[in-house]
């Protein structure tokens, strides 16, 4: 889980937008795809490591990792939701 302070500083390093912490389901879901190498972030490089979650940019196109509680805000890092749902 990422400090809700956190949250509400951080915003898409892309767009501008707001974050929202995404929900159970959806990391649930992400993480069964990237454990049948299923899913590329936007630099094209097949995500190997699960997520302990994820921020989600307030159009809901994208998905920001996070690892050990970190928030991974770098653009190539983040995941498209059409890939996903």
């Amino acid at each position: 889980m990422v400090d809700p302070e956190l949250i509400r500083i951080l915003v898409c390093p892309e767009s501008k937008q707001s974050l929202e912490e995404s929900d159970a389901d959806l990391v649930r879901g992400i993480n069964v795809a990237v454990a049948e190498g299923a899913i590329r972030n936007r630099a094209g490089e097949v995500v190997r490591d699960p997520l302990d979650g994820g921020l989600v940019r307030e159009d809901g196109k994208f998905l920001y990792p996070v690892r050990d509680g970190i928030p991974i805000m770098l653009i190539d890092e983040g995941i498209a939701l059409s890939d996903v749902r």
